[in-house]
Order: C-alpha cells, then structure tokens, then sequence
C-alpha cells in the first residue's frame, strides 16, 4: 500500500516546494540585464540606456521598491519606461516614490492596460488556452466589462513634470549633451489602443538616433516600426513568460510574438529591414499571481555603440 501512495506524495512535496520558491524567493530576486546593440552612427559615444517595465506595483512592496531607487546609482544616459507600472488603485505614490530618483535622469515612457485598469482574478490556465486559440487581450476576446479604472493621470502628470516624454501614439524628442534622440511610440496594442497610422513616417531627419518604444510586441506593431525603418525597438509586457520551465523557457508570451523572443535581445523583419528588439521580462506581476519561475525579476541597462 506504501507504494501506491508514494509517487503522488512526492510530486505533491516537489510542487509545494516550487511553488514557495516561486513565490517566496525568485519573485523578489531582482535582476540586472546587461546588453549591448550596435545601433549608433558611425564615431557616436556610447550610450547608457536604462529600461524599466512591468513594475505592477502593489502597496507595500518596500523592496522592489528600493531596488528601483537603487537603480539610479547606474547613472544612465536616459531611461525608457515601457508600461505597466501599476497593480493597484493605490499604488501610484509608491511607484513614483520607486521611480523618484529615476525620473531626475531624461527620460520616455509609454502605458500598458494596467496603468489603465486594474487587475482581474484569472485562471493561469487560460493563457495557455488563448494562445492555442490565437486570442490576445483584446485582440480577439471580448472587450473588458467593470473594470476597475486605475489613477493613471496622476502618474502621466508626474511623468511629464519629471521632463519625461510621453509617447502614446506620439513623438517627442530627448536631448542629451549635443546629441539628440527621436523616439516614437504607441499607446498599447494589448487593449487596442495603438494608432500607428498617427506616428508614420519613420525616423526623424536631423536626429541622431531614432528608437521605437511600445508596451506589448504585437506582431502588427513590430512589423510597422520595422519596415518603416526603425532601428531598435523597446517592448516589455511579456513578463518573460513568467512561469517558465528550466532549460526550456516559456510556454506563453501573452501576445502573438513567438516565444523564442519573449524576453532580451533579438531581431525582427518586416518590409525588407530587420530591426532590433529588447523586450523586458520586466519586474512585477499581476497582483493576483505574485509567482515567476526560472524567469526572475529585472531591468536592462541597454548600451548602444556604434554600428559596424
């Protein structure tokens, strides 16, 4: 009879085990990124270009939040948010006080649906079910029905008193010492709300770098900056997968871009150009499934340096 018990007693014990680690540990284990991109023109310095993503803040959460003030001491050349900053409607004095120092660096950033909206009780199991049927957000589910509305405007209105640029379905411009960056975003394609057609063009004569910021990488946006020349573009969103499996990787992106490319640096063609890709695994998770697994917690210190 012993035996008959055995086998499901210890995958019992092995899972309680992970889930605890997931939980307990690797989910506060912040990680730093390093990565270099060949971008700049020929003769350009280096720059040091900090992005932070996914911070799904949640009142109390002291340590993540001084890493991030930590990340200051890096002393980057600017910063790029790339959404998703909230998982609570009373989160926002906590994420601008993570963030503080960050904001006296120029800086850019775009939201994502949970800068929008606050989070929903969801069976984990579902995005394996949504990616098996092709359905994404809102791209192809039905539309969000009483949602909590999340105090975004106050986070925008910090933003923009900081000197950073938003880029919702806009340009801007961040001038650093006799160099000047052109950026160009979208509001987040995960909800619908990215209007391309309000930014086309390409990138800016007279700049010396232009880069591409956008929350979620669906293959639409992707496919637009990149044939229209582009040559880096910043995402998060993915959580890296979040739960992933070692020596595997992820099984879900929550978008339709592959999972080879659901997290770091990698390459995207469309158009006749190829353009590089950062995609964050970002730094938070939904308040309602506070677990990474094989897929810690980080930021990317971005250095461009000079093509060829």
């Amino acid at each position: 009879m012993r035996a008959r018990y055995e086998v499901p007693l210890s995958l019992t014990a092995v899972g309680a085990a992970g889930l605890a680690y997931a939980a307990g540990f690797e989910v506060r284990s912040f990680r730093l990124r390093r990565v270099t991109v060949p971008v700049l023109p020929p003769g350009m310095r280096p720059l040091r270009v900090l992005q932070v993503s996914d911070i799904h803040m949640v009142s109390g959460q002291r340590k993540k939040q001084r890493w991030l003030q930590s990340l200051a001491g890096l002393r980057p050349d600017f910063v790029i948010n790339t959404g998703d900053n909230l998982s609570d409607t009373e989160g926002v004095p906590e994420a601008l006080d993570a963030l503080g120092p960050l904001m006296e660096f120029p800086g850019a950033y775009v939201f994502g649906s949970n800068d929008y909206y606050g989070p929903k009780l969801r069976n984990p199991a579902r995005y394996l079910i949504e990616r098996v049927q092709g359905r994404h957000g809102l791209n192809g589910n039905a539309p969000a029905v009483g949602v909590v509305h999340n105090p975004w405007e106050e986070l925008r209105d910090a933003f923009d008193a900081a000197g950073w640029v938003g880029l919702s379905n806009s340009r801007g411009r961040l001038k650093l010492e006799r160099i000047e960056i052109a950026l160009t975003g979208l509001d987040d394609p995960h909800i619908k709300r990215d209007r391309y057609a309000e930014v086309a063009g390409g990138p800016e004569s007279g700049a010396d770098l232009s880069l591409a910021v956008v929350h979620a990488p669906y293959l639409r946006s992707l496919d637009a900056f990149t044939a229209d020349g582009y040559p880096l573009i910043l995402a998060g969103h993915t959580h890296g997968g979040q739960l992933c499996i070692p020596f595997y990787g992820a099984l879900v992106t929550n978008c339709d871009i592959d999972t080879d490319r659901v997290k770091g640096l990698s390459t995207h063609t469309a158009g006749g150009h190829t353009s590089y890709l950062h995609v964050s695994a970002g730094c938070g998770t939904n308040r309602y499934t506070p677990v990474r697994f094989a897929c810690p917690p980080e930021a990317t210190l971005l250095t461009l340096t000079a093509r060829g």
